[in-house]
């Protein structure tokens, strides 16, 4: 891909340099869908993030303009963005999920899950008026589903569990920054393994689900992220049916699990075609997220166990 030549004499403004970068975004072909779905928005938070702005900047602050130590910041994480194809998150080291702000880099997936919708609702009606004092964010990345349930459910705490050091040491970054030492733990535990039987009344989890034939043509965007958060087999089902095995262990009798598994949904299905998995509508976009009850794992546990 030839170089970007940057017309940093022309680029005076804000609004200069977001016009201009959401245009090599077009003129690139750049793929969305790491946080924002065009190339406005990327542009938009490439400069806010970099310039160190919140998203409701007032307007007329767009026309502010920009110092030459800002522009060659600006234009260094454009080429990445645009010669590297490096996600935007990991540029600025910023994302947002649920309204909330977290530390990403290239140990932990991208926060993206339509999960948060749920979250924001306190997962209504399934939740019902039980209490909510122990939830567990399974294969947890950045630590963005299980925070996020924190703030959601204030009397719980909220466990973090992922395989990966790396990725639990942004999570435990990400629990400083929201100043939850107190209630939330990042754990490392392949699956339930290392969770020495804990009980949850919530378990929620964005695991690996992407097929090794998905995996080699996905854009490459995404080729930045870990593999391991991402990969899981044949048919993406590896991390997602240990889970479904051994989450009656773990859920309380009053207890749901939630799991996404995007577009491996049908593979779900056809694997365990007697299993009643509700699927959940997010009225923000989004799917691939089903629910089942502790009942119903419990029911359908042996076919679990044989896979």
């Amino acid at each position: 891909m030839p170089l970007l030549d940057i017309p940093y004499a022309e680029l005076l403004t804000l609004r200069d340099w977001v016009r201009w970068s959401a245009s090599r975004f077009v003129e690139h072909g750049l793929f969305f869908g790491h946080g924002t779905d065009n190339a406005f928005d990327e542009a938009l938070e490439l400069v806010l993030a970099t310039l160190n702005w919140p998203h409701d900047l007032p307007e007329s602050w767009l026309d502010a303009r920009v110092t030459g130590a800002e522009a060659s910041v600006l234009g260094e994480r454009l080429r990445r963005r645009v010669e590297q194809r490096v996600p935007l998150a990991y540029v600025t080291g910023r994302a947002w999920y649920a309204g909330l702000e977290f530390e990403v880099n290239e140990n932990v997936l991208i926060p993206r899950s339509p999960i948060a919708e749920l979250i924001e609702n306190r997962f209504q009606p399934w939740m019902g008026d039980a209490p909510v004092t122990a939830i567990l964010d399974l294969c947890c990345g950045s630590g963005c589903i299980g925070i996020a349930c924190a703030f959601a459910f204030p009397d719980a705490l909220v466990d973090m569990a992922d395989i990966s050091p790396s990725a639990l040491d942004v999570a435990q970054r990400n629990i400083e920054r929201h100043q939850l030492e107190g209630r939330v733990r990042a754990l490392r535990s392949d699956v339930f393994d290392d969770l020495d039987g804990e009980r949850y009344d919530l378990i929620v989890s964005n695991p690996p689900y992407v097929s090794l034939p998905e995996m080699q043509v996905l854009p490459e965007e995404y080729q930045h992220e870990p593999a391991l958060a991402l990969e899981a087999g044949e048919d993406g089902m590896n991390v997602v049916s240990r889970i479904l095995a051994g989450a009656p262990d773990y859920l309380s009798p009053d207890g749901i699990i939630v799991i996404e598994v995007g577009a491996s949904a049908d593979l779900l299905m056809t694997r365990y075609p007697d299993v009643p998995f509700l699927w959940l509508d997010f009225e923000r976009g989004g799917d691939g997220v089903f629910l089942l009850t502790a009942d119903q794992l419990s029911e359908f546990h042996d076919l679990f166990e044989e896979d």
